[in-house]
């Protein structure tokens, strides 16, 4: 039993090293928690779009802040992962 929690913590961690493209599209729309690579976090934003910079060849998520209107553009090579957040815990606490 602890050798198979062991065996899914290290599962985990190895999927959250391979933040890519693809893990990304599928976080378009929903609340997120974006972790950096450099151990800080974005809190609380929405994953709007997934943009590709066509002279650099890097991809870049668009983020809308929680009831904000401007954007920020995070590179995803700077994200290690995100986290997924349920927003009817904010709306039912206040």
């Amino acid at each position: 039993m602890l050798g198979q929690n062991r065996r899914q913590r290290i599962r985990v961690v190895k999927q959250m090293e391979r933040f890519g493209l693809n893990i990304a599209k599928s976080f378009v729309g929903k609340n997120v928690n974006l972790h950096l690579k450099d151990g800080s976090v974005i809190i609380n934003v929405q994953l709007a779009e997934i943009r590709k910079d066509e002279l650099s060849r890097e991809s870049f998520a668009n983020c809308i802040p929680y009831r904000g209107r401007n954007t920020l553009r995070v590179p995803l090579k700077s994200v290690a992962w995100a986290e997924l957040l349920n927003l009817n815990l904010f709306m039912a606490s206040g």
